[in-house]
């Protein structure tokens, strides 16, 4: 699968402006994250495992 195929969704935690858009693509082995402001520059992906991980992170602050 190529990240055009993969599902992409605007963070709930985006600004509602669209000038703050973070999208992400969680796939099979990975998560990935990309800017949709401008998609000419590279996603990065992560581990299933190191997304978790962040997240639990980000929602304890």
């Amino acid at each position: 699968m190529t990240t055009t195929e993969l599902a992409w969704f605007k963070s709930s935690y985006s600004g509602t402006q669209g000038d703050s858009c973070v999208e992400v693509a969680a796939a099979e082995l990975a998560v990935y994250v990309r800017d949709s402001k401008d998609l000419t520059h590279p996603h990065f992906s992560v581990g299933r495992d190191g997304w978790t991980s962040f997240i639990r992170y980000a929602a304890h602050g």
